[in-house]
């Protein structure tokens, strides 16, 4: 076997950031070898983007508030096939997409999730699991999904996620990927993942509040009805 084939696909990383300078060091050191990440900058306030800036990050800024901008601005920056989405927060470790790049890569599947298995005390709330929940079920409803969690963690090929055309820019994003993805006949997957306290408070599930309007958001987007463009195809070539 050639060393090309042994060696992990390249995949370019966007990390959506919002008042992460804390995090930003551990996140950035675990990024695989010959990856670019990208941090999209949403409107900090703590030198987030200095930081990433200076530690080798590429660095776009979007100006328009919300996680589905942030995600898209780092799509339409990405360079890569292969396109990976990871928190900013320091609750997700980065290193563990790089074996989920390449089930991808080998054709096993379309999108690749990371289900979020909760490692120490307050990593994942109450409430935060009872949304993740509850929009699990709705989602299976809406597309046969058979899915856990609609975590933050995932993979995919990066010209079929712009052929998705998603529209959300806020917290829907990543449930509008995955709905659009199963109506164009995408195989969506999911694979463990640990899941950490995170650094500082979410702009989302930190509060009752925060999740519940999260769901709010998403259900709308269950709602949508099916895009013309995501007509059911043969997955996605490689």
């Amino acid at each position: 076997m050639t060393e090309s084939a042994c060696a992990p696909p390249r995949a370019d990383l966007v990390l959506p950031c919002l008042d992460e300078a804390e995090a930003l060091p551990w996140v950035l050191a675990r990024v695989p070898a010959g990856w670019r990440a990208i941090v999209v900058d949403n409107g900090s306030t703590d030198g987030s983007a200095d930081i990433a800036r200076a530690l080798g990050a590429t660095v776009v800024h979007e100006p328009r508030r919300g996680f589905g901008a942030a995600c898209h601005a780092g799509l339409l920056a990405a360079r890569a096939d292969l396109v990976c989405f990871c928190d900013c927060d320091g609750s997700l470790d980065p290193g563990l997409l790089a074996p989920m790049a390449a089930r991808i890569a080998a054709g096993e599947t379309d999108l690749l999730l990371g289900r979020r298995r909760p490692r120490g005390r307050g990593a994942w709330p109450v409430h935060a699991r009872a949304g993740n929940l509850a929009l699990a079920r709705m989602l299976r409803r809406r597309t046969g999904l058979r899915l856990h969690d609609l975590g933050p963690m995932r993979v995919a090929r990066r010209e079929a996620l712009l052929d998705l055309a998603l529209t959300d820019r806020r917290s829907g994003y990543p449930l509008q990927m995955v709905v659009r993805a199963a109506d164009a006949g995408w195989r969506v997957s999911e694979t463990d993942v640990p899941y950490l306290p995170r650094s500082g408070k979410s702009k989302v599930t930190g509060t009752w509040r925060g999740t519940w309007q999260a769901v709010h958001d998403m259900r709308r987007v269950l709602d949508e009805a099916p895009d013309a463009r995501c007509a059911p195809g043969e997955g996605v070539a490689a």
